[in-house]
Order: structure tokens, then sequence, then C-alpha cells
């Protein structure tokens, strides 16, 4: 039987480059995300799931709403792969001056988005007898930096979703994974950290020589996904050769 996987936030960058990944190792991708037209272009793309069978299967989910979340779980039959990947940054602005509105958000996304769909779809990956559930964090949840304070926050949140998750799993058929990527330039993230300007969201990666795409995280992703099933891999952190922590990135222009 084709397992099925579900990617959350999978409309662009990292979730859409793993739900490509995914269909391309056999599995039946229910891609899951607010904006259906770029949902049905990536089944175009990576090929459209027919009968459960291999490929991509479109769904619109918005994590924030428990509605919309017990919709994907009424959905979905099976599910053999759970990829928590929908989440996001808001702004730099340092705590001082942090805007409730904006770290309320990304809490909510990132954190209680990851718990409601983790609590629809648990008993699933329990009943398939072999499931794995992978936590798409960052760097940043587990090292805080300066104009960082709510995206980390959230992501130390989403940490220790995970850690939690090892502990009061053990002994069930269910693997938990925590992906943590450093510096990635996708088309979207910045760009929407910083409100839609481009210009600021380019200087995040200025002088910085080859940072992480979304295909290299989305490889990282599958990899740990699809090892033996006694094989866990607690924590993958991947970064780019030019970032050596947080705060310590190789820029071209500084040379």
């Amino acid at each position: 039987m084709t397992k099925t996987a579900v990617v959350t936030g999978a409309s662009s960058g990292i979730g859409a480059a793993t739900a490509r990944r995914l269909a391309a190792e056999g599995f039946h991708v229910v891609a899951a995300a607010r904006r259906r037209d770029r949902l049905d272009k990536l089944a175009a793309e990576a090929g459209a799931a027919e009968g459960g069978g291999p490929g991509v299967e479109p769904f619109m989910l918005d994590v924030t709403s428990q509605e919309s979340v017990d919709a994907l779980a009424a959905a979905v039959t099976r599910c053999d792969v759970l990829v928590n990947n929908a989440g996001g940054a808001i702004g730099m602005d340092p705590v001082a001056e942090g805007d409730v509105a904006d770290w309320q958000r990304m809490y909510d996304v990132n954190v209680l988005g990851s718990l409601r769909v983790t609590r629809a779809l648990l008993p699933k990956l329990i009943a398939s007898g072999d499931g794995v559930l992978v936590m798409l964090t960052s760097t940043a949840g587990f090292i805080a930096y300066e104009g960082g304070g709510g995206y980390a926050a959230a992501k130390h949140g989403q940490t220790a979703m995970t850690e939690t998750l090892r502990l009061e799993l053990c002994g069930e058929p269910v693997r938990v994974v925590e992906v943590a990527p450093g510096m990635v330039k996708t088309e979207e993230f910045s760009v929407n950290r910083f409100g839609g300007d481009v210009e600021r969201a380019e200087k995040v990666y200025a002088g910085v020589p080859d940072p992480l795409t979304a295909d290299d995280v989305a490889d990282a992703v599958v990899w740990c996904a699809t090892r033996p099933s006694h094989v866990n891999i607690d924590r993958l952190v991947i970064r780019p050769r030019a970032q050596a922590a947080q705060h310590k990135v190789y820029r071209v222009a500084d040379a």
C-alpha cells in the first residue's frame, strides 16, 4: 500500500520542495496550505495523486483554524508521515518595541498550528504502525539573536514540543524528528518577514555565498523520514557552509 505523507505550508518554499521530494519517493502526498492556486500548480508539476497512489493531492488548510485542521483530519484516512512545516517570521523589532500582534501571529502559526495538526493526526500516525512526525523548526529554536525575539520564542516553543513528544511517545510506533535549518533563501520567507520589502529582505543574504535552498532542506527532511524504522534522527541541524553560527556568517563583501 502507498504510504501517505501530510505536509503543511506546502504552497511554497521548503513545504513545496518537501512535497515534491516525497512524491518522487513514491508517497501519496497531501500538500496542505491556504493558497489553492499554488497547490494546484505543485500537483501539476509533481504529478497529481490518483486513487490514493503516488503524487500530490492539494488540500486547503489554515493551521490557525481548528475547524480547518479538523477537516484535514477527517479527509485523511491514513497518515504515515507528518511534516509540520507551516510557520514563519514577522519583523525584526527588538523586544522593547515588539508588536504583540506579530508575536501572537508567530506563536499561533508556528507553535499552536503544529499542536493542532499533531493532535489531529497523531492517532493515524500511531495506527500506521510506523509513523514519522517531522517538526520543521529553526536554529532560532535554540539560539537567540538580536531582533529575533518573537521568532526565536516561537521556535523555542516548537523545539520544546518536539522534545516532549519524543518522551511521551516513547514505546509507540512513531518517530519524532526535528529538522532545524539555519540560513535558507527561499522566495518568500524574508520578504514576508519584512512586510513585502524586497530590498530589505535581500540584504539578509548580501554577500553570502550559496545560502541553503528549499531543496537542500527538503532533501534533509525526506532523508530523516525514510530511515529504517528502528532509526530515529532526533535533531538534524543544517546550515550553509558560510554560516558557522547564528551570528557568524561569512560574506564575500567582508573578505
